[in-house]
């Protein structure tokens, strides 16, 4: 029994009331207990994350505009440059001519008006490698205005004779020419000289194959091809080498040399592994 005036008080009403009351426990402070100082470093915060979402949004935007305008930059140079004189070819240069008039190349390349940026390189290319003296050639742009041609030209390993002339044979077994071979050309002696010949294939192979002092003493001497296993070197100094064919050509380049150093007539390396000298 309690006397008459407030009703009493449990303990877990006395919880609630003091929870209720304290403002501690809030997530946002009370701007009555809040210092002073915390509720400038709050304010702080707040202008510096707004500082820093606009600072972002400005980089954004500086960015895109740059971007932007360098693309537009581009696109005004390459028309520039596609649609006007600025580009324009104004020299041919031609290296690596030797047998050919540079004359020739510059008639067959007719470079185009215009641009570089226009020209077709390949496709001119092609046209002076259809010179029967060019084995390759390259072109190339050099900016600003010249255009460079580079020539490897054929030259003669080998030449035959035919009822119409001379004909000159390259490391290739391409007839490129019919005219006199120049000196140091040896000559080739086949049934049936030509390109397309087996015979004249393999010859042309072993004068790539054989050491380049052997190559220099088959100069002004002849190359016997009787078969594509029967080939024979025949010296400017009468002697013979007898070399076969084509294949073991590493080897018995190796060993002709030293058997050349041996008095004889016949040297025999078709076989490199049991030479003989008569």
């Amino acid at each position: 029994m309690t006397s008459g005036g407030s009703p009493p008080t449990t303990a877990d009403a006395a919880e609630d009331d003091w929870d209720e009351a304290d403002p501690a426990e809030t997530d946002e402070p009370d701007e009555a207990t809040e210092s002073a100082a915390a509720r400038r470093a709050r304010l702080r915060r707040g202008r510096v994350r707004e500082e820093s979402r606009f600072l972002s949004a400005w980089r954004s935007r500086k960015v895109r505009f740059g971007v932007l305008a360098g693309v537009v930059a581009l696109i005004a140079l390459g028309l520039v440059a596609w649609f006007t004189p600025l580009l324009a070819v104004r020299t041919v240069r031609v290296d690596g001519l030797s047998a050919i008039p540079e004359q020739q190349v510059l008639d067959v390349l007719q470079v185009p008006d215009g641009s570089m940026l226009r020209l077709d390189t390949d496709a001119l290319a092609e046209k002076v490698a259809r010179l029967p003296k060019v084995r390759s050639a390259r072109v190339q742009r050099v900016f600003p205005s010249t255009v460079r041609v580079t020539v490897v030209e054929r030259t003669p390993v080998l030449y035959f004779d035919s009822p119409d002339g001379t004909h000159l044979l390259d490391c290739d077994s391409v007839e490129f020419a019919i005219e006199p071979p120049g000196p140091g050309v040896p000559k080739l002696i086949t049934d049936h000289p030509g390109g397309s010949d087996p015979a004249t294939k393999a010859a042309v192979a072993v004068m790539a194959a054989i050491p380049v002092p052997l190559r220099d003493q088959v100069g002004v001497g002849a190359v016997v091809a009787r078969s594509v296993s029967d080939i024979a070197l025949e010296l400017r100094d009468g002697r013979t080498v007898l070399w076969g064919g084509t294949v073991d050509s590493p080897r018995k380049a190796a060993v002709v040399g030293p058997l050349l150093s041996q008095p004889g007539k016949v040297f025999d390396v078709s076989s490199p592994n049991l030479v003989t000298v008569k």
